[in-house]
């Protein structure tokens, strides 16, 4: 069965709400799809903010699908759960070419980033027909292979504002990708996890060098895979931070509605 993102039960909570890994606040949950210009649908969810108002809308990417990456990973769960009720951000999930996740299975194969070109265009053209506005890129381990590759040039680059990278690999991605995104000029916000398994921030200094506009953040403690409520946190607060345009701590605390995690 395909799960329903509106089926989440809210509850009315007189007290206080501490936001943990499994809370979910309000906003408006729908199951998207997308369609590539080479005929594949592939699944997703798009959650906006209740009150109507979209102040930045995140466009995601996930981590490799063949190592268990897919729209849920936990950062863009929680992101979708969070960031529309908290920050007005509308987010934007959904699982490249041949990947599944409890939504349902996109059309297609991996393509090992190289396909996955058009499910970069289909997802930033989907925002656009829905009239989402200041949409950012946001890219997870492999899927900051295919923001660097692909978000530099047309017809990506006249439809963004910038980009987020998490625990960028820069395996897929190459000195020419870094270039474009040098003469791209748009904003770049780069994620560095101190004990990353591909790339630490002394490497990813040196790498993101020659983007001028590159913004690199090292997160002390942090690993691969951002796991622990405190380190999703902070890449929360960094992705806000980037596409609002001024620094950002989202609140420990939420005095509304809210949910407990569904399976």
């Amino acid at each position: 069965m395909v799960f329903d993102p509106a089926s989440h039960d809210l509850v009315d909570a007189a007290a206080l709400v501490y936001v943990r890994a499994a809370t979910i606040l309000p906003a408006i949950r729908e199951n998207i799809e997308l369609r590539t210009a080479d005929g594949l649908t592939l699944v997703g969810e798009l959650a906006l903010p209740a009150d109507g108002v979209v102040k930045a809308t995140l466009i995601t990417f996930h981590p490799l699908p063949t190592h268990g990456g897919f729209m849920d990973s936990h950062v863009y769960k929680k992101a979708s759960y969070r960031l529309p009720a908290m920050a007005g951000i509308a987010v934007l999930r959904f699982n490249t070419r041949g990947t599944s996740s409890p939504r349902g299975t996109s059309d297609g194969v991996f393509e090992e980033g190289l396909g996955e070109r058009l499910d970069v265009e289909a997802a930033v053209q989907f925002a656009v027909d829905r009239g989402l506005p200041n949409r950012w890129l946001v890219g997870w381990s492999f899927g900051t292979e295919l923001v660097l590759k692909y978000g530099a040039v047309a017809p990506v680059s006249e439809l963004i504002e910038g980009a987020v990278l998490l625990s960028p690999p820069l395996h897929r991605a190459t000195d020419a990708d870094l270039g474009a995104w040098a003469s791209f000029g748009k904003p770049l916000c780069v994620l560095v996890p101190e004990f990353d398994d591909y790339l630490q921030p002394a490497a990813a200094t040196a790498r993101f060098s020659v983007v001028p506009q590159a913004q690199l953040v090292a997160v002390a403690g942090a690993k691969h895979l951002w796991v622990g409520e405190k380190y999703a946190a902070r890449a929360l607060n960094e992705i806000a931070s980037a596409v609002l345009g001024s620094a950002v701590e989202l609140p420990g605390q939420w005095h509304e509605v809210a949910a407990p995690l569904q399976s």
